[in-house]
């Protein structure tokens, strides 16, 4: 995780973060939105809502502008990309509760919900456990969890070919082409993390959530929402 935080603390990262996941996260803005609905199903009008890895503030500042009565929580190991999701959020910041760290130094709560996008890819199937496992017990009974980030198909040369789909995606979308094969790279280096759909589900399962249910799938990512 070292690599990551330092990788995300970069201030040319941090810079050029805004423009990053539009690219490489196809309906990002609809993702967002989707999460907003999905919350808010159980969450009343005045809830409080657990963002894990909050850093660039754009899934608080959509959750934020869509439901003005909730209050939230936003925990971030990179503590530059707080401070960018603080600066994005303008007068909503005062609505939230800025964490530096991650899960375990999170407030016990209860919350009224959790959302997690574009994270738990970056931990191993234990670890990934353990954390689901601590958003859970932080939440009221049969709150809702909203959670998506990286996986794809297993089979024989299915990750090369939607790793392919991830970069073309990027290129369409406005991304140079070297850049984009960079990370492509960089995502495959990764690939050990690149878990399936069905493992995804079973991780959540797992740590206790209930009527775990995928939600959103754009070419590498995959969306769930499940309860506590």
């Amino acid at each position: 995780m070292e690599e990551i935080v330092a990788r995300f603390s970069d201030p040319e990262a941090v810079a050029g973060y805004s423009d990053g996941p539009v690219r490489y996260v196809p309906g990002l803005a609809d993702l967002h939105r989707m999460a907003g609905v999905l919350l808010a199903e159980r969450a009343p009008d005045n809830g409080r809502i657990l963002v894990l890895g909050a850093g660039g503030g754009m899934e608080l500042k959509a959750l934020a502008e869509a439901h003005p009565g909730w209050t939230f929580v936003g925990v971030d190991p990179a503590r530059p990309m707080l401070d960018l999701a603080e600066r994005k959020l303008g007068p909503s910041a005062e609505r939230v509760e800025f964490v530096h760290g991650y899960i375990d130094d999170a407030p016990e709560g209860p919350f009224d919900g959790a959302v997690c996008l574009l994270t738990l890819h970056f931990l191993d199937a234990p670890e990934r456990t353990r954390t689901a496992g601590e958003i859970r017990r932080r939440l009221k009974p049969g709150a809702p969890f909203v959670a998506a980030h990286v996986s794809c198909p297993q089979g024989e040369d299915e990750q090369d070919i939607w790793l392919s789909r991830y970069a073309a995606f990027a290129v369409a979308a406005g991304e140079e082409p070297e850049r984009a094969d960079k990370w492509r790279s960089v995502t495959a280096a990764n690939r050990n993390l690149m878990f399936s759909p069905e493992k995804n589900a079973a991780i959540l399962e797992a740590a206790g959530f209930s009527d775990v249910a995928l939600f959103y799938a754009a070419f590498t990512w995959r969306g769930w929402v499940a309860y506590a």
